[in-house]
């Protein structure tokens, strides 16, 4: 196994060693998040998956990330137009003796994989034609309930040399919860429509293959691994469905992207990987991975879970004062404030609310943000306000 020790108070750095379960992890955790016994993060355990994924502690994960074998099918080398060959996967780890033998390998890590995940924890698994649907199957066999099916779109695919089927441009990746009941699964919404221009994500995602520096290579400038992921692909996985300090288990570690991805965003890992010489790369590559900036990586917390906060508190900090003047963000629409937490326009009273509605002729109205406030030569909504008394309530806390 591959074991994490601090180094200089910095992210662990992983440290090998054989052995299988043992003490908890240092990895920095969130408070809300404790381990559970025989449980240690921040690791790869070098084995069988099967076999490692049924010594994990029940109910203890809080993500699962799977690139399991694909099951290519080849029949032989594939070659370019120029006879040069094709560098494909034709590893023994792909090779299975029938599909009826595929399946029974998909079912045994699927089971042992959904019985280490916490009741709202969530899967990924990719695949590709040649196995995804097989996949999709036995996890619905065995009671997962699919939430999306997601198109990696390659920006950068391989062609198909021989001309005689499309160009095979994508994989697919299926997004699945524990089983049907799965309410309170983690799913940033809110976070992923604000870096995609206030706009939903949809489940097409265009990403390059892995290529360049982040490809590793061997002494010989040899690929490591034949299907190394881009980390810009886990990225967007962890980063949809997972929060800092989450446990996030890769049963085919392969090269580490997961672990790399994790480590950056500072959610803890388990990778469980049966080639050593896969575990010493991807060993090498952790190493070397300096995690974000703490800060950048606060939640994003979403309207509805925000503390809710009252317009009379903004009077009672002394934010504003009754009497001030609200305006809307043209200035043209003004109504005083209330001691009260009200505020009044001509005769009518009432919150911020009602009143910017009243004053916009509409059934309803965000006061927060159609109300502004002078601040110096600048007008701010009053929403800006309730943001301090709520950044000081979560320092409370």
């Amino acid at each position: 196994m591959l074991r994490f020790v601090p180094l200089r108070n910095e992210y662990p750095v992983l440290r090998m060693r054989v052995s299988r379960i043992g003490a908890p992890s240092r990895a920095p955790r969130s408070a809300s998040k404790p381990d559970l016994p025989g449980l240690e993060h921040n690791r790869i355990i070098v084995g069988d998956c099967i076999e490692e994924l049924r010594k994990l502690p029940e109910a203890s994960v809080d993500l699962v990330f799977a690139d399991p074998p694909y099951n290519l099918q080849l029949r032989g080398d594939l070659s370019r137009p120029d006879q040069s060959k094709v560098d494909a996967v034709d590893d023994a780890w792909d090779q299975f003796s029938s599909f009826e033998a595929y399946d029974k390998f998909t079912r045994e890590w699927l089971s042992a994989a959904r019985r280490a995940m916490k009741p709202n924890a969530t899967l990924w698994v990719i695949g590709s034609y040649h196995n995804i649907f097989r996949v999709g199957t036995a996890l619905q066999d065995i009671g997962f309930w699919i939430l999306n099916d997601v198109v990696w779109r390659k920006v950068n695919p391989m062609p198909n040399f021989r001309g005689r089927r499309f160009t095979n441009a994508h994989e697919t990746l299926i997004w699945a919860a524990r089983d049907e009941k799965a309410r309170k699964y983690v799913f940033n919404y809110e976070a992923l429509k604000a870096g995609n221009e206030d706009v939903q994500v949809r489940s097409d995602w265009t990403l390059p293959l892995c290529t360049g520096a982040e490809r590793l290579k061997d002494k010989d400038g040899d690929k490591v691994h034949p299907t190394q992921k881009p980390e810009s692909l886990l990225a967007r996985v962890l980063l949809s469905s997972t929060k800092p300090g989450d446990v996030v288990l890769d049963p085919f570690f392969g090269s580490g992207t997961t672990g790399a991805v994790a480590k950056k965003l500072s959610r803890r890992f388990i990778g469980i990987e049966r080639d050593k010489t896969y575990a010493t790369a991807a060993k090498a590559r952790i190493d070397e991975v300096v995690p974000y900036p703490e800060a950048t990586l606060v939640p994003f917390m979403t309207a509805r879970e925000a503390p809710r906060v009252a317009f009379a508190s903004v009077i009672e900090r002394g934010l504003l004062d009754a009497g001030a003047v609200l305006t809307d963000a043209k200035g043209k629409v003004r109504a005083t404030v209330r001691p009260d937490g009200s505020i009044q326009l001509g005769p009518n009273v009432g919150s911020i609310h009602k009143i910017g509605a009243l004053a916009q002729n509409l059934e309803a109205c965000n006061g927060w943000t159609y109300w502004h406030f002078e601040d110096g030569k600048t007008k701010k909504p009053i929403d800006a306000l309730r943001a301090v008394i709520r950044g000081e309530l979560q320092a409370a806390e």
